[in-house]
């Protein structure tokens, strides 16, 4: 991921094209750390681009499945850890259960990070607003989950 960014810097720069930003879509349970831990790893990378926010899709009809799962001792269940570091939540598909199991969702992610803004969603549609340009990304707030 490293290389690839940096690549993408240069050739911007080289081309007299500046980003406007970068997404990084992780599909499925991917623990987000490693990726955030992307833009402070590298000097290079850390002086042109800044993380703005991180983004999680959540299926409404499955997370609380996902989030019940029971894994041995010792491996993270990665729902919770997408849901912990999120700094936005769209949950998604919301047009597949009703009203009281979109609630029973919605409080179980605020169970797991209270702070989290959620946009109900069908079909992952949303204003860009909500995801872009946020500047929600906090390396005190990670380092405290750790604590």
């Amino acid at each position: 991921l490293i290389a690839g960014l940096k690549k993408l810097i240069k050739n911007s720069k080289k081309n007299g094209k500046p980003l406007d930003g970068v997404l990084i879509e992780t599909t499925g349970l991917a623990d987000p750390a490693p990726v955030a831990q992307t833009f402070f790893a590298d000097d290079f990378v850390q002086k042109n681009l800044s993380l703005d926010g991180i983004l999680t899709l959540v299926d409404a009809k499955h997370l609380i499945m996902h989030l019940d799962e029971e894994k041995p001792e010792g491996v993270e269940n990665e729902a919770v850890e997408q849901l912990a570091f999120a700094d936005r939540i769209l949950l998604n598909k919301c047009d597949l259960v009703d009203e009281p199991a979109l609630d029973e969702v919605t409080r179980r992610i605020h169970m797991v990070n209270k702070s989290v803004q959620i946009r109900r969603t069908v079909q992952s549609k949303v204003d860009m607003d909500f995801i872009l340009g946020i500047q929600a990304f906090s390396l005190d707030k990670i380092l405290e989950m750790d604590d």
